[in-house]
């Protein structure tokens, strides 16, 4: 593949992937599990902070394996091709298709709102918005990370609206009177990390960026530069965006209300600027979707091309004219289109940041690994303030996980036996190798 993706191209694929459904949606599923205006804002920059302890973490590993496979890629450097392995199994089967499912159903859900398309179908919606998406990645990649830049601009153009105008508002403020935040027991502690699982999602996405090495020019750099920069302005829109929504919009009509974005954009910017901040919000998500096709379909190509698969040589080729893997492309979109029919925003969000953060969790022992058993390997990019970035990653990645598997069994135990799945997969392409 062609390296013809520069910094600004990275960075617009880290931030405009993170930047979708979850800046405007996960507040309803939010308010509802923590029940407080302060805590709903607060789990944000903890969130991002969290986030970005990951990101210093895994920009030292992308500047020491500038390689196609990203995070796949780190694991087997580490652990072996046995745990790489489940974990890309992981992502061609959930992530990436649970992603670009659960955006269409947002993005469909969101269009619906306005009045000349209420009586459609969600789900043909959905399917059609997933559809011109594969259409845009089938032609190219210069064309798909274009309108990565596009689109990162225009999403941030409603999120930078609502925040400024929201600064000067000069009507009451929902937040005045509300009660200070308090976690008085484990049940609450509990509550607090599904809210941040929830959060999470919303700052999902950066860590498939190594997928595009061999197409980024001069990776060791520019990955590391891309994944901290774009987290820590996310980090900030974010926090600013949910505070907005809480200081406008009365709590009572916040919590559950998916349509909470809007009323703030109403309460702002009246009718027609609502419309039209509805419209920035439809094309985040667009870009949000196109962002898990462009780096989804790469995964089953690097895991072909390395005959890791079954029917390696039709998920490692790539379209003769256009050079993109068309054919993981269509089988990510297939299992999607299972996932738009059978799945919940909700459900399948929550169901693809468990199995991520898992995975996650060894990516941050990972680096501690790596500097024990190779000191002396160039890293062109080293952390911060090690070993504690790594160290915090891992705490806060526990609790999550923790957490989650107490309260969600029934997901978690999903998400499990799905990864899972890939171990008989694994066994017989390494029993056709031998043979």
């Amino acid at each position: 593949m062609k390296r013809q993706l520069n910094f600004f191209a990275a960075l617009a694929t880290v931030m405009g992937t993170m930047i979708g459904g979850g800046a405007f949606f996960k507040i309803a599923n939010i308010s509802s599990l923590t029940h407080n205006a302060w805590l709903s804002i607060l789990v944000w920059p903890l969130a991002g902070f969290i986030t970005l302890m990951a990101g210093l973490s895994i920009a030292e590993l992308a500047s020491v394996f500038p390689e196609d496979g990203g995070p796949v890629r780190y694991l087997d450097e580490i652990y072996g091709p046995k745990v790489s392995f489940l974990f890309g199994w992981s992502l061609i089967i959930i992530y990436y298709p649970a992603n670009i499912a659960a955006l269409s159903i947002v993005f469909a859900t969101q269009l619906k709102e306005i009045p000349q398309f209420k009586n459609f179908s969600t789900t043909i919606i959905a399917l059609i918005v997933m559809l011109v998406v594969l259409l845009i990645n089938w032609l190219g990649s210069k064309l798909s990370g274009q309108v990565q830049k596009i689109t990162l601009v225009i999403k941030l153009l409603p999120i930078a609206a609502i925040i400024i105008f929201a600064l000067f508002y000069q009507g009451p403020n929902q937040l005045a009177g509300a009660p200070a935040p308090h976690l008085t027991s484990g049940a609450g502690a509990a509550t607090f990390g599904q809210a941040l699982l929830a959060v999470l999602f919303a700052y999902d996405g950066w860590l498939s960026i190594g997928n595009l090495a061999s197409e980024i020019r001069n990776p060791a750099k520019t990955l590391a530069k891309a994944i901290i920069w774009g987290l820590f302005g996310v980090t900030i829109f974010y926090t600013l965006l949910n505070w907005s929504y809480v200081k406008i919009i009365p709590w009572s009509k916040v919590v559950g209300n998916q349509t909470t974005a809007l009323l703030t954009a109403q309460k702002l910017f009246g009718h027609f600027g609502s419309i039209i901040i509805a419209i920035g919000i439809l094309v985040s998500v667009f870009g949000a979707i196109n962002g898990h096709t462009l780096l989804g379909s790469r995964m089953p190509y690097v895991l072909g091309k390395e005959h890791q698969l079954p029917a390696a040589n039709f998920f490692g080729s790539l379209n003769s004219k256009t050079m993109v893997p068309t054919n993981s492309m269509l089988f990510e979109c297939a299992i999607a289109t299972v996932m738009i029919f059978s799945g919940t925003f909700d459900s399948l969000t929550n169901m693809l940041v468990y199995v991520s953060w898992i995975f996650s969790i060894l990516l941050f022992v990972g680096v501690l690994i790596l500097r024990k058993r190779q000191p002396k390997l160039e890293r062109p990019y080293k952390i911060p303030w090690y070993p504690l970035p790594p160290l915090l990653a891992i705490c806060g990645a526990l609790f999550i996980v923790i957490t989650t598997t107490l309260t969600q069994p029934v997901l978690s135990a999903i998400g499990i036996l799905l990864t899972l799945s890939g171990w008989p997969v694994y066994l017989y392409v390494h029993r056709q190798k031998a043979n």
